[in-house]
């Protein structure tokens, strides 16, 4: 720290003393021409009009690396794109700005203009017969050799990752080419994709503790939703048959390696669909965004090899729960049996959980971290899915899926519950949920029932995470690492003293 804190100090001074000559340190008047990667594009394409005295380029970058040798430099710089080198020369940009390149610093902003020639080495290089300082900087990048590669400081200033990491820039390009993909593949499809509030005067569409804010004009408290659903399904009311929102939903709970409280999400919803309808679409979504992307169906994720192709298997929550949680069929009718394997096994179980919700826990840590290959588990108790259509077959269940890949739930989907009557006793029992101490129970929605008593068309839905999704694509291992800007507690020191 001392040492970069004379780095800085002496930058400082190099550029009062550069002021004072009367050097422009921030110009805006450069035009840039060609991007690094339309330049190599040449390259790879028509290397015949390459040469000293061929096509003569305009690009521009930061400064990555400097071997001076007296009156002719090499140096490396990036523009986003890719990285280049160029060779600047005494005698061919002059006296004047040979100089200003000897006080120039790792890190500063150029702009080069000249023609490619190869180095004895065979590298493309670019001949500045024109070099201008575009921007100074003063802090140092970080040492080159060893990077940028402590996880807090990476998450912290992701503007240095990704300066220094080329892996952290392809995981945000990834990133957006994932959200471009599902959006494609859902307009495709006659998807109308829409925007609902974010601040919402009852938090709804699911069980977790929102944010709470206040609207001083309007006098009233506001959550930061935590799903887009009842006004995604409002909108199926009003007539639009698929309709479609990627955006944030806010939790507060837990920050871990799976979970940030802000987070992105993918819900749709389609008319005249059912949930078994959703998942053969989530199959085909996924193999067309992984091919967009990586150009195969198949992934390595942590050492596991997964494979997105074909039909997933489908299997039943208590089939799930016998077959791979190992639990006697016998017993998953019996609460008080199912508190003894959760106590056994240390599964967290609070006096309000109804049966449902012990299901539901047990199932959490018995089979979901054993379901690798994408996996559809179906069928979920009614009073744990509040918003979800009941089964004709088994009215205790529901028509609801949820899809879990490497260990994790990556999907949530199902025929929607369009029948008012029934949806305001689950709201009901739900607030008496609430009363008995579950703090994540749904509120009552009076106006989304209003909503549904005007008719709402036979239904699906699902929401799909983002973050997780790109986790997979990417191969990273905390949803860190897959958001620019995650929260993190205050580090209790001045980084930028």
């Amino acid at each position: 720290m001392e040492k970069q804190s004379e780095i800085i100090e002496q930058r400082r001074k190099k550029i009062t003393a550069l002021r004072e000559s009367g050097e422009v340190l921030f110009p805006n008047d450069f035009k840039v021409l060609n991007s690094i990667v339309e330049i190599k594009d040449v390259v790879e394409k028509s290397p015949e009009s390459l040469g000293e005295k061929g096509a003569v380029f305009i690009t521009a970058g930061r400064m990555m690396a400097i071997n001076r040798f007296g009156k002719s430099s090499f140096l490396r710089f990036s523009d986003g794109t890719g990285q280049l080198q160029a060779y600047v020369r005494m005698d061919k940009v002059g006296d004047e700005v040979y100089a200003l390149f000897k006080k120039m610093d790792i890190g500063d902003f150029i702009g080069v203009k000249g023609p490619l020639f190869k180095t004895r080495t065979g590298e493309w290089t670019l001949l500045a017969e024109d070099f201008r300082l575009l921007s100074k900087s003063i802090r140092p990048l970080p040492e080159k050799f060893h990077g940028l590669k402590d996880p807090e400081k990476r998450y912290r200033q992701r503007y240095l990752d990704l300066i220094m990491n080329q892996d952290t820039r392809e995981i945000f390009i990834k990133r957006s080419k994932v959200v471009q993909a599902i959006r494609g593949f859902l307009l495709n499809r006659n998807y109308l994709e829409v925007e609902t509030p974010m601040m919402q005067p009852i938090p709804g569409g699911a069980e977790a503790a929102p944010f709470k804010t206040h609207h001083n004009a309007l006098g009233i408290d506001l959550f930061l939703r935590i799903a887009p659903e009842l006004y995604l399904k409002r909108l199926v009311v009003g007539g639009f048959d698929r309709v479609f929102e990627i955006n944030r939903n806010f939790r507060n709970e837990g920050v871990s390696a799976r979970h940030n409280p802000e987070f992105t999400m993918l819900e749709f919803y389609q008319a005249y669909a059912t949930y078994e309808d959703l998942m053969r679409l989530t199959e085909k979504m996924f193999q067309e965004v992984a091919i967009a992307v990586n150009g195969t169906s198949s992934i390595e994720y942590q050492g596991e090899h997964i494979d997105f192709s074909g039909k997933w298997e489908r299997i039943p929550l208590l089939t799930s729960l016998q077959k791979i949680g190992g639990i006697e069929p016998d017993i998953l009718d019996n609460r008080e049996a199912l508190l003894e394997v959760a106590a056994s096994k240390k599964v967290k179980i609070t006096k309000s959980d109804r049966l449902g919700k012990v299901i539901t826990k047990l199932f959490d840590v018995l089979v979901e971290p054993k379901l690798i290959q994408p996996t559809f588990i179906t069928g979920y108790p009614v009073e744990v899915s509040p918003l979800s259509r009941r089964s004709d077959k088994e009215p205790e269940m529901t028509e609801r899926f949820e899809l879990f890949i490497a260990g994790r739930e990556i999907a949530n989907g199902f025929s929607e519950l369009n029948d008012p009557e029934d949806q305001k006793e689950r709201f009901l029992q739900q607030v008496a949920d609430r009363e008995a101490g579950d703090a994540e129970a749904h509120l009552m929605d009076q106006d989304y029932i209003e909503a549904l008593e005007y008719g709402m068309p036979p239904t699906a839905g699902e929401g799909i995470g983002i973050d997780r999704l790109t986790m997979l694509l990417t191969d990273s291992a905390s949803i860190r690492e897959v958001i620019l800007f995650p929260h993190m507690k205050p580090s209790g020191r001045n980084e930028h003293k």
